[in-house]
Formats: C-alpha cells, structure tokens, sequence
C-alpha cells in the first residue's frame, strides 16, 4: 500500500514563500512508475489542481493561478516530491492534499481519479 505524507504548511505573510514535501513510501514503491500532483482545497470550494509532475518523464503541468509562481519538482532518491511556493497570495490559502497516480496516463487537471491521497496539511496566507 502506498503511503503520502504531506508536511510543510503553515502561516505566512502575503509576498512569503513555503515548501511543502509530499513523503512517498510503500513495499517496492518507485517514484518513476507514479506521478504525483498537488491539490488545494479552499473551504466552501471545490477541491483544484495545483500542479503535478509525471516522474516518468519529467513533464510537468501548474494552474494558471500559481504558473511563475509555484515549483514542483521530485527528489527520487528520497522518494518525495516539493511544492515550492513565492509570493504567496491571500488566496493561496487552503488545505494542500498530494496524490499520486500510477501509470503515465493521467489527465491534467483532474484529481479524481488519483489512486493514493495524502492528508493535508493547511497553507494560510495573511493579507
């Protein structure tokens, strides 16, 4: 069974950055056969892509709403993948959540589907 572990939220001042991690594990898990996006969730909204990394090839996919902003990128080695996020906006604040999915047929920017969640972990942004 794989397992997620999303940390890295927290408070933080409009302009402010966070990192968040999303932990993989599992018995044989390999990081390449996944791919792994991130997912906010503001209250009262509908759960939204935020971006997501097919390790297989390296392709990547954000929303519109964090492009040049937001960095995603993958440490194989630790089987964990980053949400990097700059200049952080009042509504960037939500519940942050990472899935993975196995194989190389995802379709951006959907998260059902997604065959493992993480829980969340909450990002609040302070105007």
């Amino acid at each position: 069974e794989v397992q997620l572990q999303a940390s890295g939220g927290g408070l933080v001042q409009a302009g402010g950055s966070l990192r968040l991690s999303c932990a993989a594990s599992g018995f044989g898990f390999i990081l390449d056969h996944y791919g792994i996006g991130w997912f906010r969730q503001a209250p009262g909204k509908e759960r939204e892509a935020v971006s997501y990394i097919k390790n297989s090839d390296g392709k990547i996919y954000y929303a519109d709403s964090v492009k040049g902003r937001f960095t995603i990128s993958s440490d194989k080695p630790k089987n964990t993948v980053y949400l990097q996020m700059n200049s952080l906006k009042p509504e960037d604040t939500a519940v942050y959540y990472c899935a993975a999915y196995e194989g190389s047929d995802y379709v951006w920017p959907y998260y059902y589907g997604m065959d493992h969640w993480g829980k969340g972990t909450q990002v609040t942004v302070s105007s």
